[in-house]
């Protein structure tokens, strides 16, 4: 029988990305959590819901939108267990309550999202208050948007209890107290300015480095989809990003589909690993278009595992209709739960 890729590949003690949707969309006002509900209903778990307890929250009602969550979390529309929730800064004298009252929904959260943490510090305060509450079992998304933060991203990467960091924008250019100008958190701005940009690809490289899986934070400009487009393009080809905030219902299409592999690479993914299972996973030559013609090309497994990566993410992506894998690939390397 040949040996599935994951097992030809990839060494079994080799460090296992979390298999995460690509796009997370945030919501925090009780019709725009049932709206994104109701179209995670109607797409699939090709995106993440995040219901937030922070910034969706009234100043001093925290604890009573905590239950509106949990209420949600518990509900018929959280068909596919892909719903997480962001809670409150661990400082936050309501950090405990709130979080025992989303742990205790009739559903599990996906993960907890922690905000505006300092440093790895904050993340073991939080994952010791989780735990206590019972959810060791819940893993932690984190915020990088405070000095702090960045400058240990790579303690934050490596916590065994987080699966995923996130890039906060808004709040990280609010930090450097006006030095960072307004137009650096604009759609293209945000690509430009070097300070947000090494905030970005330190977050990305830290990810990377720990088996974590690095976040893209968001693009308010939600109308210009032309501008999400790009922006979304950038993040996964320019910044080794495998995941985008969307904070509007319309901006989850477009970031799936940009996070999605072309169908030609796809169709190329394919056809180099079937040649590559062919030949028991030893080295092979494959003919790549070239600008002169068809040019040979020797691939053996450190590339095979690139071309692995492609179909993975082909088929987090298939339901939103981006370019999907051939049935007898899916049949043969994913229906068996193993990719």
């Amino acid at each position: 029988m040949p040996l599935h890729p994951r097992d030809a590949l990839f060494d079994p003690e080799a460090l296992a990305v979390p298999a995460l949707p690509v796009c997370d969309h945030y919501a925090g006002v009780e019709p725009r959590m049932t709206k994104s509900l109701q179209l995670q209903a109607e797409l699939g778990p090709v995106f993440d819901v995040t219901l937030d307890n922070e910034d969706g929250a009234p100043v001093g009602r925290e604890v009573e939108h905590a239950r509106l969550i949990a209420s949600l979390l518990g509900g018929p529309l959280n068909r596919y267990g892909r719903v997480g929730v962001r809670l409150l800064p661990v400082s936050h004298p309501a950090f405990a309550e709130v979080a025992g009252i989303v742990l205790g929904a009739a559903q599990r959260p996906a993960y907890l999202m922690i905000p505006k943490p300092r440093g790895v510090a904050c993340i073991d305060a939080a994952a010791r208050t989780v735990d206590r509450l019972g959810g060791a079992d819940v893993p932690l998304h984190a915020l990088v948007e405070t000095h702090g933060a960045l400058a240990g991203v790579a303690a934050l990467a490596a916590h065994s209890r987080i699966q995923s960091l996130s890039f906060g924008l808004m709040d990280f250019v609010s930090a450097h107290r006006g030095a960072i100008p307004q137009w650096a958190m604009s759609a293209e701005g945000q690509f430009e300015h070097p300070l947000v940009v090494r905030a970005k690809l330190e977050i990305a490289a830290a990810c990377h480095a720990h088996g974590k899986v690095p976040a893209h934070g968001v693009v308010t400009e939600f109308k210009d989809s032309a501008a999400l487009a790009e922006a979304a393009r950038k993040a996964v080809e320019l910044l080794g990003c495998t995941r985008m905030w969307s904070i509007h219902p319309s901006q989850v299409r477009t970031i799936v589909a940009a996070f999605a592999p072309a169908a030609a690479e796809v169709a190329q993914a394919v056809a180099i690993l079937q040649a590559a299972e062919a030949a028991d996973w030893a080295p092979i030559r494959y003919q790549h278009g070239h600008h002169d013609g068809q040019a040979d090309i020797l691939h053996d497994r450190a590339s095979y595992r690139y071309f692995w990566q492609v179909l993975q993410r082909a088929e987090r992506t298939r339901l939103a209709g981006a370019a999907g894998l051939p049935e007898a690939v899916r049949k043969a390397w994913f229906d068996t739960g193993a990719g």
